[in-house]
């Protein structure tokens, strides 16, 4: 079985702007990401992104648009030889439409769970807001809630 850190995206990975982040020229990875997940990675860790993209349901961006902007994440973090086993976004909001993947639930991460054959006892989330820790929390896996656009090194002690 495998050990996950499943990881939010805006505010975790890359800097929460405080508006829809789906242009390669606004994303930028936060500091001590890179630093982390090589980190994680030696210790065995795998890594996959969980993220509302309510963006796409209010028509604000659309699914290529997404897909770009991860295209570019992964190849930023393949650059430093850091894997990223899947990415799975809910592309639904609450104010447009209702859904089971969008986090708060927890589909997004029993689908991953149940298609990796995740080990939960040693697996968790990391996230910046409440609605990542209730969506980890229905899981079954444990989780942290960080501050937007904190420096993950920061995490290393409490994790490994």
């Amino acid at each position: 079985m495998r050990k996950v850190i499943f990881l939010d995206r805006d505010g975790v990975i890359n800097k929460e702007r405080g508006a829809y982040t789906f242009k390669i020229t606004d994303f930028e990875i936060n500091e001590g990401v890179v630093d982390f997940l090589k980190l994680a990675q030696e210790k065995g860790f795998e890594f996959i992104v969980i993220t509302n993209q309510g963006g796409i349901s209010k028509g604000i961006y659309n699914k290529n648009d997404v897909h770009l902007v991860h295209a570019h994440m992964l190849t930023q973090f393949k650059k430093e030889g850091i894997t990223i086993l899947e990415i799975y976004y809910c592309p639904h909001h609450s104010d447009v439409e209702r859904c089971i993947c969008r986090k708060p639930d927890s589909l997004l991460l029993e689908k991953a769970i149940a298609r990796f054959e995740i080990d939960k006892a040693v697996s968790f989330m990391i996230g910046d807001s409440q609605r990542d820790i209730d969506a980890a929390t229905k899981a079954g896996v444990k989780s942290f809630k960080i501050e937007p656009n904190t420096n993950l090194k920061q995490l290393k002690n409490y994790l490994f």
